[in-house]
C-alpha cells in the first residue's frame, strides 16, 4: 500500500501576526502531515488557541530565550514518539532554532538558522552555529541510519545555495546569505560524502530560477518575483528518492501574503 507523507514548512515571520493575516485559514486547509515553523517570536501562552494547540494536531513549541525572537513549533498529525528541542549545543539550545521529532521511519526537523549581517556579531554566531549545526547533521543522519531511519531537516537555512536560488545574485555577493562561505557550508552540507543529504525541492527542480520562497516587503519585490529560495527540505538521500512533488505556495497576489516567506510542501511516498 502506497503511503504518502506531506511535509510542509515555512517562516511565519511572527505567529500571533500570521494568525490575524490567514495563518490560520491556510492551517485548517493544508493537506500537510507535519507542519515545520520559523520565526515564531512568541511564548506558547500568547498565542491564540486555534494555533498554540489547534484541533488534530500534536504541536511543541520551542520558543527562544531572548523575548520576541526566533522561536521554532513542529505540528504533526500523529503523536511523536520522541522530541528533542535544540541539538546538544551550550550556546543555541535556548535560542529557539530548532527541534525534532521522531514519527514513524522518520526524523522531522524544524531549523531557523541565524540570518547574520556582515560585519558584527550576528554574522559571528551565524558562524558558530553553522559549524555546530553541519557536526550534528552528521551524527542525526549516522545515528538514523543505525536505526533504519531517514530524516528531513526543514526551515529557514538563510542561505541561497546557487545563482539560481536567488534573482540579483550579482549585487548579493558581499552579503549575508550569499557569502562564498555560506555558500560553500551549505555545498558541505549536500555533499555526499561531507554531510550527506540532499536539497529536495532543488532535485525535483534541477533546471529553473527558484522557486523562491521568500521576498522583502520593500518596493515591488514579490510583484516583480525578485526574490531568494532559502528556505529548504534537506533530507537523507533514501527519504530525497521518495519525494514526488515539491512545490512553493506562492500568494497569488502581495495583500493576501500572510509572511515574507511562502510555506514550501513537499509530498514524499514512503
Amino acid at each position: 500500500m502506497r503511503v504518502v507523507l506531506t511535509v510542509t514548512s515555512v517562516n511565519v515571520n511572527g505567529l500571533r501576526a500570521a494568525a490575524k493575516k490567514g495563518f490560520v485559514e491556510w492551517l485548517a486547509q493544508t493537506a500537510a502531515d507535519v507542519v515545520c515553523l520559523q520565526e515564531v517570536r512568541a511564548e506558547p501562552q500568547q498565542l491564540p488557541e486555534a494555533v498554540r494547540q489547534p484541533d488534530g494536531w500534536h504541536v511543541v513549541h520551542a520558543p527562544a530565550a531572548a523575548k520576541g525572537r526566533a522561536g521554532v513549533s513542529l505540528y504533526t498529525r500523529r503523536e511523536p514518539d520522541r522530541i528533542q528541542v535544540g541539538f546538544g549545543s551550550a550556546e543555541f539550545d535556548g535560542s529557539g532554532r530548532y527541534v525534532e521529532a521522531d514519527l514513524p521511519g522518520v526524523t522531522v526537523a524544524s531549523l531557523y538558522l541565524p540570518s547574520g549581517e556582515v560585519g558584527t556579531e550576528r554574522q559571528d554566531e551565524k558562524i558558530r552555529f553553522m559549524a555546530e549545526f553541519l557536526d550534528h547533521l552528521k551524527e542525526l543522519r549516522q545515528r538514523a541510519a543505525a536505526d533504519g531511519r531517514e530524516v528531513v531537516v526543514c526551515g529557514d537555512w538563510n542561505i541561497a545555495h546557487r545563482e539560481a536560488d536567488l534573482k540579483n545574485w550579482r549585487g548579493n555577493t558581499k552579503n549575508s546569505g550569499f557569502l562564498p562561505e555560506e555558500r560553500e557550508w551549505l555545498g558541505a552540507v549536500f555533499d555526499p560524502v561531507a554531510g550527506g543529504y540532499v536539497d529536495v525541492v532543488r532535485a525535483l527542480n534541477p533546471d529553473v530560477e527558484g522557486p523562491y520562497t521568500w521576498w522583502s516587503y520593500r518596493g515591488r519585490a514579490f510583484d516583480n518575483d525578485a526574490g531568494w529560495r532559502i528556505d529548504y527540505h534537506v533530507a537523507t538521500p533514501g527519504l530525497a528518492a521518495k519525494a514526488v512533488k515539491g512545490e512553493v505556495e506562492r500568494a497569488a497576489t502581495h495583500g493576501e501574503r500572510w509572511s515574507d516567506h511562502a510555506p514550501v510542501s513537499v509530498v514524499y511516498e514512503v
